[in-house]
């Protein structure tokens, strides 16, 4: 199957994968800590294929250079439209199980107003109108001495609360370091930081911006920011798949 060309059965198999996924394990997960890592979504060919797409610059809309910005060291692309099939099907699949969990936290946090549409393409209709047309799945690259500052991904007014990044490689094969990182702010307490480790091919779903932590009161936002530690040795390719787009 190539990222480029799918027929109708290669779709059916990648939304296979994810509606295979333990979904109750991953919201419990989310709610616990805000993140959850996957079964593996992506065959190896699969991530070769991604990675292979890097070189080519008419697939993509946007180039970062992090050290320009001060983001970190390394560089990311923004995926042009139309998505890479695989990339798209990833997307929509994994919205439909994530907008259940984004819509029981709207209503932990007593956001009546606040509901995400079961489909995704109804979801991308309300960043339409908030002015938010631009694709924002992204594959991001590090070599050695490459990090992420810790920071969230926001683009506009309309945003959803979850988000998804795909390892391409093996750490320990690929690379060594460059872990995943995910640092809670507590209320009146230190910051907690996570490591998460994945495999090959697997997601790692992570809170976008808040997830809700119940208090004496209630529920309140825990704020979350997300980066990755410094690479020592090798080339990291990761696919970031976020739900809003982006203005």
């Amino acid at each position: 199957m190539s990222v480029l060309e799918q027929s109708k059965e290669d779709e059916i198999a990648v939304r296979q994968r994810v509606d295979a996924l333990d979904w109750a394990a991953a919201k419990e997960s989310l709610s616990a800590r805000g993140y959850a890592v996957t079964a593996s979504l992506l065959r190896a060919e699969e991530c070769a294929e991604l990675v292979a797409l890097y070189r080519d610059e008419k697939r993509f809309r946007s180039h970062i250079v992090m050290e320009r910005y001060r983001f970190g060291e390394g560089d990311y692309k923004y995926f042009e439209s139309p998505l890479p099939p695989v990339v798209a099907i990833l997307r929509k699949a994994a919205y439909r199980h994530l907008a259940k969990v984004a819509n029981c936290w709207a209503e932990a946090f007593g956001e009546s107003g606040a509901r995400y549409p079961p489909d995704h393409a109804a979801f991308l209709e309300e960043c339409k109108r908030a002015g938010q047309n631009k694709p924002t799945p992204l594959m991001l690259h590090y070599e050695a001495g490459g990090y992420n500052c810790l920071h969230q991904d926001l683009y506009g007014e309309v945003s959803f609360p979850l988000q998804m990044v795909l390892l391409l490689g093996q750490a320990g094969r690929d690379w060594e370091g460059g872990e995943f990182i995910l640092v809670e702010q507590r209320p009146r307490a230190q910051s907690k930081a996570e490591v998460v480790s994945g495999n090959q091919g697997q997601a790692i779903i992570f809170t976008t911006r808040y997830r809700p932590v119940k208090g004496t009161r209630g529920y309140y936002r825990a704020s979350l920011r997300h980066g990755v530690s410094r690479v020592h040795r090798g080339t990291r390719f990761t696919l970031g798949i976020i739900f809003h787009d982006a203005k």
